[in-house]
């Protein structure tokens, strides 16, 4: 599935692409509103404006650099933490682009071939239990490495958590849950590239930087007690996809950024890497401060905004700093979508979408 090459990364998901689960983005905020849990449908893919690639392009060309120090960062963390017996598994979607610069990282660094796979966990419906049992049948002896590009308020990391203890006491298995991510400003995770909240280009597109690969389903309809949850692969983009290109375009930095790599880890050496939770904090101050009943209708982080302003409907969005130029995509679509800009300094986050209330 999907237009990375099978050397990059496995897909353990089932091809949807014949079903139509797709709904317009105010149909799916009202039936999520009403109770209809996400993973069942899909926002339309569209394809992205010139304005949206010109933006992508724009802050991949501004944040390759960065990128590839947190890829490297991150990868040698895990070898620190795990060793060199490890098996990649990120969650899809998000996660397959940073997994497979991770495994590019070690093959590049080490000459070390580590196996990648992506697979779905949902939020409140736990991980792909199929899945996750085909990698352990696969790679006995391997240490599992949970990938994610980002944490917002923690969500997944907690919904893995949970899901983990419950897969390995139900299956007597002892597979780490621990997550790895480029940047961890929720601090939600011990094994991070920054704790900065900085803009990781992929938020800006869908499926185009993912693979062709949408989010993840699971519904009843279509997934059976002993299939891989559900995705589609839309190969009618295939023109616009620029999947391949910033993985080519991150890892073409690797061989000039080793300095920088080894100054990052001296510094997270002295860093107390213990999650701390100071983001959800930040979220309930949010949500008191401007009477938010929902907490997932508050996304905090860069990418997350970037998310809200592309594909839900958006009520406002709160910066740390105004004259933040890294936040240039983020002012735009605000603007282009009349949504107000206010500044908020008590956040560990750049900035923070919230998602309107439809009710």
């Amino acid at each position: 599935m999907g237009s990375y090459s099978k050397q990059d990364v496995i897909f353990l998901l089932k091809d949807l692409s014949d079903v139509t689960l797709e709904k317009s983005t105010l149909e799916r905020e009202q039936a999520v509103q009403s109770g209809t849990h996400y993973s069942e449908m899909l926002p339309i893919e569209y394809k992205p404006t010139d304005e949206y690639l010109q933006l992508f392009h724009h802050s991949l060309d501004m944040y390759k650099r960065k990128l590839a120090i947190a890829v490297g960062t991150v990868a040698e963390r895990i070898l620190q933490v795990k060793g060199r017996s490890i098996v990649l598994v990120s969650l899809a979607r998000a996660g397959t682009p940073i997994g497979i610069l991770m495994k590019r990282y070690f093959m590049q660094t080490y000459q070390l071939d580590v196996p990648h796979y992506s697979v779905s966990i949902v939020r409140g419906r736990g991980i792909d239990e199929n899945a996750m049992r085909y990698i352990a049948q696969n790679h006995p002896n391997d240490h599992v490495q949970f990938v994610d590009g980002w944490t917002g308020k923690g969500a997944i990391t907690r919904e893995l958590t949970e899901a983990m203890a419950d897969f390995n006491s139900k299956y007597d298995m002892h597979i780490d849950d621990s997550l790895a991510v480029l940047a961890d400003p929720g601090y939600c995770t011990e094994i991070y590239g920054t704790r900065e909240d900085f803009l990781i280009p992929s938020a800006c597109l869908n499926s185009t930087v993912s693979g062709l690969v949408s989010r993840t389903v699971l519904n009843d309809q279509f997934i059976g007690p002993d299939d891989f949850h559900g995705a589609k692969y839309y190969s009618e983009l295939i023109p616009e996809d620029v999947s391949n290109h910033f993985i080519d375009v991150v890892v073409s930095e690797f061989a000039h950024v080793a300095e920088e790599i080894s100054e990052q880890l001296v510094k997270l050496e002295a860093e107390d890497k213990e999650p701390t939770w100071k983001g959800i904090q930040d979220i309930k101050q949010i949500q008191d401060d401007f009477s938010i009943e929902n907490i997932h209708h508050v996304k905090p982080g860069v990418g997350e905004t970037t998310r809200v302003l592309l594909r839900r409907i958006p009520w406002k969005i709160l910066v740390k700093d105004l004259n933040n130029k890294d936040l240039e995509h983020i002012f735009m679509l605000a603007k282009e979508r009349n949504v107000p800009v206010i500044e908020y300094k008590n956040m560990s986050y750049s900035c923070c979408g919230i998602i309107k209330p439809l009710n």
